[in-house]
């Protein structure tokens, strides 16, 4: 088995939601974000699946929604993605805790990270040792735990800001990490590093449990790069405010065929590669719990819609669009935001 190309970082993260329209509006007009594609669940095309990024769909940059506005209220723990981190440019903090305020929004005191002698490179680091940063953690509508990270921005950074409701110099500049709580950590972390991740720091955080440490991994990319690991015996289920699978990219088709041979070969079961219609998926659940996507980066979010347009209409990908009088018809009505609304 040949070594596969080391993943660049996270490709998407897909989260469960309550109201379509309580999502849409918190995640377009409070957060900046853009709406790049307004589609139906491939597996429950009675429910929507929203999709959330920069100004092009840039990957690392996108977060879907399934909104299932019927199901229980979910509950963070062991076996989850238990934070989502943005980032945002040096300086933007007090930008965000002001629009916050504005909108009602519920956030927590901000937390400093590898920024104290807790924060070491253990003996088997193979990557840089992590920076200190400053973090300010937040919920959205259906209780998501979800963090912006003031990060450094190159000049060459890949993410191009959606700008209609945040300014370029405080928007949103894609993911910074996911936060994964497991019972049994070294199972997990080996995958990581199976994955082309490195394992990179580890201190014990302000915000984790007394006694969790905090492992930080490095991808590849600047986009999305990082993956923490903390370790706790809490028990969660999923529901409304969880996050559903985290994608990682895995660029080309030979990338995701390595890439699914090297995760077999930890003793895991992934799926065939399905076409989800903008990029093509393998699945595959890791050992502690938490579900997992290899996510090419083609076809793209462009592929069947201008940038311009993109997520100015519903679109039904391959056999769904025939039954689109039917599917339109059981979905509720939204309004995506626009600067442009009176009142907005």
């Amino acid at each position: 088995m040949s070594t596969p190309t080391p993943t660049p970082g996270i490709h998407h993260v897909t989260c469960i939601a309550g109201d379509p329209q309580a999502n849409l509006d918190f995640w377009v007009e409070t957060m900046g974000l853009r709406l790049v594609k307004r589609s139906v669940n491939q597996d429950d095309p009675e429910t929507y699946h929203f999709f959330f990024a920069d100004a092009e769909g840039t990957p690392g940059t996108s977060m879907t929604f399934f909104p299932w506005a019927e199901m229980r209220q979910g509950k963070v723990g062991s076996g989850q993605v238990s934070r989502t981190a943005f980032r945002v440019p040096e300086g933007s903090l007090d930008y965000w805790e002001e629009r916050f305020d504005e909108h009602g929004v519920t956030y927590e005191a901000r937390v400093e990270r590898f920024g104290n002698e807790a924060g070491t490179a253990p003996e088997n680091a193979s990557g840089d040792a992590p920076q200190a940063e400053t973090v300010l953690p937040f919920e959205d509508p259906d209780g998501l735990p979800v963090e912006l990270v003031e990060t450094e921005i190159p000049d060459d950074d890949p993410v191009v800001p959606w700008t209609e409701f945040a300014p370029a110099e405080h928007a949103i500049r894609g993911f910074h990490s996911v936060t994964l709580r497991i019972a049994d950590t070294e199972p997990t972390m080996e995958l990581l590093e199976t994955m082309g991740l490195e394992r990179a720091g580890s201190e014990q955080s302000p915000d984790d449990t007394p006694g969790d440490e905090r492992t930080r991994f490095a991808a590849a990319g600047s986009v999305g790069r990082y993956v923490d690991v903390v370790s706790t015996a809490a028990g969660g289920r999923q529901g409304r405010g969880t996050v559903h699978h985290v994608a990682f990219q895995t660029p080309t088709d030979d990338d995701q065929s390595a890439m699914r041979d090297a995760v077999r070969s930890r003793g895991l079961s992934p799926t065939r590669q399905i076409d989800r219609h903008w990029f093509r998926s393998v699945y595959v659940r890791e050992h502690g719990g938490v579900l997992f996507e290899l996510a090419t980066n083609d076809p793209g979010y462009d592929s069947d819609e201008p940038r311009s347009d993109l997520g100015g209409r519903l679109v039904l990908p391959g056999a769904f669009e025939r039954r689109r009088d039917e599917i339109e018809a059981g979905l509720p009505a939204v309004t995506v935001p626009s600067s442009q609304t009176p009142d907005r």
